[in-house]
């Protein structure tokens, strides 16, 4: 019979720690070696006021963040866990769901700094909203429903080629946009702050209605260069539509569904892609070719004034995204820019 030879526990391997209880005269009693889990505590502070909220006793070593904030909802049910932000300093970083317990520079009891995010919404919720909105909104403007344009010109239609072709245009982003939200894009985050779909609809209606109040209004004109600048601007918008759906295709094959996981994006067989090679974030470089294209085909200035702000906007994006990427990545693809090659 063959004897098997049990190997030794260790603290690193198995989570457990040897101990030698003392017998009341003060000397090691024999045989008297015992193991005993490491079992950890968990303080929850507020960050502001330091006032202890939660103390949770015999939490598994390899519990999560994310299981903490459960446990820490049973006794708090106002704060879900999509509100919760947990950090090890009152000022520092927000811990991600997935970080270990174990793997924090934290001792036998944790203590963890609470801060409220409040009201959550999803970002599916947040993305629908925001841009069914300007779809809407801009076909007002172009069947000329009543009380917009003066009486006279109620369900009328424009004689210029121009503006069926930029509502077409307008009306296929935004429904590529929601198909994208509903089909193709996978969140790393799921909800965000219910404060900031006020904001985004805001910004995303309000231009939505400006560009089409001039581009359908009764006394529009047509770009300066008749149907060349017209053809030329509806090559670069169709282009850069192209290009940035099959970005947003390529970053969702690149995430299993359900999952974080975060690898660097390269080229695949597709042409639209071969941008990667330049820069971290095509898919907005491709957003704001596609508003330039829409800008000259409509030669209108608040399309241009929508078309600078979302650059602004997306290079901010882009910036933050790529130093996450160097941070996260040594072996990044070194020529890579943010939005721009060589540029930005």
């Amino acid at each position: 019979m063959e004897h098997h030879h049990p190997t030794p526990l260790t603290l690193e391997s198995s989570g457990w720690a040897p101990s030698w209880p003392w017998s009341g005269s003060g000397e090691k009693g024999p045989g008297t070696l015992r193991i005993c889990r490491t079992i950890l505590q968990v303080e929850i502070l507020d960050a502001k006021t330091r006032e202890k909220l939660c103390f949770l006793d015999k939490v598994e070593p390899h519990a999560t963040i994310a299981e903490i904030k459960n446990l820490f909802t049973k006794t708090h049910p106002q704060w879900y866990p999509a509100r919760q932000s947990l950090r090890l300093d009152p000022k520092g970083k927000s811990l991600k769901d997935e970080d270990v317990l174990q793997k924090l520079p934290v001792g036998t009891t944790a203590t963890f700094y609470f801060r409220d995010l409040g009201a959550q919404i999803s970002w599916v919720t947040v993305f629908l909203t925001e841009y069914a909105g300007p779809l809407f909104i801009y076909l007002l403007f172009y069947f000329r429903v009543p009380f917009i344009y003066g009486h006279k010109y109620d369900f009328t239609s424009s004689r210029h080629t121009v503006v069926h072709l930029a509502c077409i245009c307008h009306s296929f982003h935004y429904v590529k946009r929601l198909l994208e939200t509903l089909f193709v894009h996978r969140f790393s985050h799921g909800t965000m702050p219910l404060r900031n779909i006020f904001k985004n609809c805001t910004y995303y209606w309000g231009f939505a209605a400006w560009m089409a109040y001039y581009i359908n209004h009764p006394l529009y004109t047509p770009p300066t260069y008749g149907a060349q600048q017209v053809k030329l601007a509806l090559a670069i918008f169709v282009i850069c539509q192209l290009g940035n759906f099959s970005i947003h295709m390529a970053l969702r094959d690149l995430r299993p569904a359900g999952s974080k996981t975060r690898k660097i994006p390269y080229p695949t067989k597709n042409p639209f892609t071969w941008l990667f090679l330049l820069v971290s974030c095509p898919n907005y470089t491709y957003e704001v070719g596609s508003w330039i294209g829409f800008a000259i085909m409509t030669q209108c200035v608040p399309v241009a004034l929508f078309s600078l702000v979302g650059f602004t906007q997306m290079t901010i994006w882009a910036k933050g995204k790529h130093r996450s990427y160097l941070k996260e990545f040594r072996d990044y693809p070194p020529l890579r820019m943010p939005i721009i090659p060589f540029l930005l």
